[in-house]
């Protein structure tokens, strides 16, 4: 018999990280999930990728404590900068320097210690936020880099790093994830919720995530903080 491939992927515990693990495990791959309690603004995506991760059965998910506050410099970490409720045509305030970067850097090193040749990764660059490292060209930078960078790389064990997201709308990828079988009740994208997982509903994610279920024609299952 031979063995499954192994794949790291980032999973926040919110929508788009929850398909693309959908992704990856219909695809065959053995999953080993990643994720980051770097100072951001709450816990409860934390507690959702748990939930996400022990659905789809992970072999192994990591949990990594790394405070970007100790920078700032993101509404997400700096709690004197405030969340954004208004649509902007410039980087937003949510916009965390180089996080990205980290975060695949450690999928990366978490990816070599297991030999495992794939990295998901739940980037998207039709909804974004206008996030530079949510690009094509980021994404084919960094698998670049990887392969320059590794002893995995020099010695002929490519990395890819999938992006399988990040052409398609948040409707797409809503109807792609229940297809797949993703609960998405389970998932927390705001980033203000509160500690039950309620979202505020007004930030740029939140205001993402109820247009692509109201043009998917899916209901939405998040619950929104009460008036």
């Amino acid at each position: 018999m031979t063995a499954n491939p192994r794949a790291v992927v980032l999973l926040s515990g919110g929508l788009d990280s929850a398909t693309v693990l959908a992704m990856a495990t219909k695809q065959g791959f053995d999953c080993y999930a990643l994720s980051l309690d770097y100072g951001q603004r709450h816990s409860t995506e934390l507690k959702a990728a748990r939930k996400v991760a022990q659905s789809f059965g992970v072999k192994r998910h990591e949990i990594i404590s790394l405070d970007l506050r100790q920078f700032g410099g993101s509404a997400l970490t700096d709690d004197s900068i405030d969340v954004p409720t208004e649509l902007t045509d410039q980087i937003p305030a949510t916009y965390v320097p180089a996080r990205n970067t980290i975060f695949l850097s450690l999928a990366l090193a978490f990816a070599e210690t297991l030999q495992a040749s794939d990295i998901f990764v739940g980037v998207n660059a039709v909804d974004y936020s206008g996030y530079p490292d949510c690009r094509p060209e980021y994404i084919e930078a960094f698998e670049n880099m990887a392969n320059l960078a590794t002893k995995a790389g020099v010695e002929g064990q490519r990395c890819k790093i999938n992006a399988p997201l990040i052409q398609m709308t948040k409707a797409e990828i809503i109807k792609t994830g229940t297809e797949l079988g993703v609960n998405y009740s389970q998932t927390v994208s705001c980033y203000q919720a509160d500690d039950s997982g309620a979202a505020c509903g007004v930030c740029d994610s939140c205001r993402l995530r109820k247009l692509g279920f109201e043009q998917a024609g899916i209901a939405d299952p998040t619950v929104y903080k009460k008036a």
